[in-house]
C-alpha cells in the first residue's frame, strides 16, 4: 500500500488550481462533471496520504492556492441545489430517465466535498485559510446538526434498502435521504476541527457559534440522543463506515469516534478562555450543560482524561449564579454565501430544473458510455480498496462479501443467489460500466 499513488504532485497541483465555483444552473454540466471527478481524485488522494502518513500535499496545495473558500462555496451551492432544485426534478411526472446516475453525481457532490473537508480540516492552517467563509461553514454545520437532532426523535436515519415498487427517482430520493445522515456526521467532525482553532477564530465566528447558534447546548442534545447509536433486536448498533454495526457487549463501554468528537468540541467551547469570555451562561444554558454530569463516568474519564477539567467546570457551574441574556449592541460580520446564492436564484428554481432536464439529465446512450468510461478511470479499484474502512459488503444483503461482479468489477456479493436477486437493479449500470471499460 505504501507504493500506491493516485495523483502525482504535479497532477494534484493542476487539479487544485483549477477548482472554481459553478452557478446552480451549470451543476451536472460537462465542465461541472469534470470538476466533480477531479474532486473525487483529490478526495481519495487526501485519504490515502492520511492513511499511510506520508505528508499531506492536498491539504498544503489547498492552502497555498487559496481554494478552501472555493470548496466551502461549492458545498453550500450544492446543498441549496438539493433543497431547491432536486425536489422540483422529483415532482416532474413525465421525467423517467433510463439512468439516474448523472443526477446521483450531483446529489453525491455534497458528500464528496464534506468528506474532503473532514480530511483536511484536521490541520489548523486549513481552518485559518478558510478566512471569512468559516462563518458560512459554521452555519452549514449548525444546519446539519440541527437536522440530525430533529431526526433522532423520529427513529434515526432511513434504511438503505429499496422496495421493488419504487421507480428510479424514488430510489434516488431514498439514497439522498440516507446520504444526508452521513453528511451530517461528517459535518460534526468538521465542526469539532473548527473548535480546535477557537483561540484564533474571529470574534464574529465565536459569537456565531456561542450566541447565535448556542452550539454547546446543541452538542448536549446530540449526546443525549446519540443518533449514531440504536437498539435493534435488543442489541446495540453503531453507525460507522456508512453502515450499522452490532457492538459486542465487551466493546459497549468503549467511546465511539462520534461521541469523542462531541466531547472534544464541548471541551474546546466551554474551557477555552476566549470562548468563556463570550459565552453567556443563562439559566437555560446552565440547565442544559449540567446534564453532562450524568455522562461523565469513570470509564469515560479513563478514555478521555482531559474531561476531568470539564467535570470540575460543571461542578463550579452548579454553584454559580446564571447571567441574564446580553443585550449589547454588537457589530459583527455575517455569513453571506447562502443569502447571496438565494438572492441570485430566487424565483428561478423551476427554470433551472427545466434547463437541467433538457440539457444535463437526459444524456444520450453514447454520452452515458463516455461518462461510464470516465467514472471507471476516476474510481480506480485498487485505490478504493486501499482507502476502504472495512472489507467489502454484499450489494444485496450487506453481509461481508468475497465475490465481485465479473462483468463490471464494481459490485460485491456474498453468494451467487444475492447477485441474481440484485441483477434487476444492478443490470443497467453494469452494462454501461462494462461498455465504458471496453471503450478505453
Amino acid at each position: 500500500m505504501g507504493d500506491l499513488e493516485l495523483l502525482l504532485p504535479g497532477e494534484a497541483e493542476v487539479l487544485v488550481r483549477g477548482l472554481r465555483s459553478f452557478p446552480l444552473r451549470e451543476m451536472g454540466s460537462e465542465g461541472w462533471n469534470q470538476q466533480h471527478e477531479n474532486l473525487e481524485k483529490l478526495n481519495m488522494q487526501a485519504i490515502l496520504d492520511a492513511t499511510i502518513s506520508q505528508g499531506e500535499p492536498i491539504q498544503e496545495l489547498l492552502v497555498t492556492h487559496g481554494k478552501v473558500p472555493t470548496l466551502v462555496e461549492e458545498l453550500i451551492a450544492v446543498e441549496m441545489w438539493k433543497q431547491k432544485v432536486f425536489p422540483v426534478l422529483c415532482r416532474v411526472e413525465d421525467f423517467k430517465p433510463q439512468n439516474t446516475f448523472p443526477i446521483y453525481m450531483v446529489v453525491h457532490h455534497e458528500a464528496s466535498i464534506i468528506n474532503l473537508l473532514e480530511t483536511v480540516f484536521f490541520h489548523k492552517e486549513v481552518c485559518e485559510s478558510a478566512e471569512d467563509t468559516v462563518l458560512d461553514l459554521v452555519d452549514y454545520c449548525h444546519r446539519k446538526l440541527t437536522l440530525l437532532v430533529a431526526r433522532s426523535g423520529c427513529g434515526g436515519p432511513p434504511e438503505g434498502e429499496g422496495s421493488q415498487d419504487s421507480n428510479p427517482m424514488q430510489e434516488l430520493q431514498k439514497q439522498a435521504e440516507l446520504m444526508e445522515f452521513e453528511i451530517a456526521l461528517k459535518a460534526l467532525s468538521v465542526l469539532r476541527y473548527i473548535t480546535d482553532c477557537v483561540d484564533s477564530l474571529s470574534l464574529s465566528t465565536l459569537s456565531r457559534m456561542l450566541s447565535t447558534h448556542n452550539l454547546p447546548c446543541l452538542l448536549v442534545e446530540l449526546l443525549e440522543h446519540s443518533p449514531w447509536n440504536r437498539r435493534e433486536g435488543g442489541k446495540l448498533q453503531q453507525f460507522e463506515g456508512s453502515r450499522w454495526h452490532t457492538v459486542a457487549p465487551s466493546e459497549q463501554q468503549k467511546l465511539s469516534k462520534l461521541d469523542g468528537q462531541v466531547w472534544i468540541a464541548l471541551y474546546n467551547l466551554l474551557l477555552s478562555p476566549e470562548a468563556q469570555a463570550r459565552y453567556c451562561l443563562t439559566s437555560f444554558a446552565k440547565g442544559q450543560l449540567l446534564k453532562l454530569r450524568a455522562f461523565l463516568t469513570d470509564t469515560l474519564l479513563d478514555q478521555l482524561p482531559n474531561l476531568a477539567h470539564l467535570q470540575s467546570f460543571l461542578a463550579h457551574l452548579a454553584l454559580t449564579e446564571t447571567q441574564p441574556p446580553k443585550k449589547d449592541l454588537v457589530l459583527e460580520q455575517i455569513p453571506e454565501i447562502w443569502e447571496r446564492l438565494e438572492r441570485e436564484n430566487r424565483g428561478k428554481w423551476q427554470a433551472i430544473a427545466k434547463h437541467q432536464l433538457q440539457h444535463v439529465f437526459s444524456p444520450s446512450e453514447q454520452d452515458l458510455r463516455l461518462q461510464a468510461q470516465r467514472w471507471a478511470e476516476t474510481y480506480r479499484l485498487d485505490v478504493l480498496e486501499a482507502v476502504a474502512p472495512e472489507p467489502p459488503r454484499c450489494a444485496y444483503c450487506s453481509a461481508e462479501a468475497s465475490k465481485r461482479c465479473s462483468r463490471c468489477q464494481n459490485e460485491w456479493y456474498c453468494c451467487r443467489e444475492c447477485q441474481v436477486k440484485h441483477w434487476e437493479k444492478h443490470g443497467k449500470t453494469c452494462v454501461l460500466a462494462a461498455q465504458g471499460d471496453r471503450a478505453k
